[in-house]
């Protein structure tokens, strides 16, 4: 889970929040995400794996405006051998108001662009991760 305020500079004219900077803040959420599973996408990048983003959808339920506090949720939804994929739920951490929800799909690549394998270790620390969440998951029933 990533937290933060909505700077001036991602508003418009209007005063809500410019609909690209929700992109942005799913990077926030997905690089926070990917540490807390003991690597950074900087340590992924030096063993050679890229990871581009594919697939990108959003739907806006209600505005974020300047200096609100924002919360960015985070889970993994699906991983196989060349692609992962995240859920966001975007949220107003002051009253929990969702704001946006989105998802995104990243191929792995190599250093030369073409779609690679993810490492077995990544794959693996990844797959235990929707494993937790899902026992979790089965836990709260």
């Amino acid at each position: 889970m990533s937290e933060f305020r909505v700077r001036y500079a991602e508003t418009d004219q209007m005063g809500v929040v410019y609909h690209a900077n929700y992109l942005v803040w799913c990077e926030i959420g997905r690089t926070d995400f990917i540490r807390t599973t003991g690597a950074s996408y900087a340590d992924l990048e030096r063993q050679g794996v890229m990871l581009a983003v594919a697939d990108a959808s959003m739907r806006f339920h209600a505005p974020a405006r300047y200096d609100d506090t924002v919360r960015v949720v985070t889970t993994l939804s699906g991983v196989r051998s060349r692609m992962i994929a995240f859920q966001y739920e975007i949220q107003n951490a002051d009253t929990g108001a969702r704001l946006v929800t989105a998802t995104t799909s990243l191929v792995c690549l190599d250093r030369s662009g073409r779609p690679a394998a993810l490492p077995p270790d990544v794959r693996s620390a990844l797959e235990s991760v929707m494993e937790d969440a899902a026992a979790e998951r089965q836990a709260e029933r």
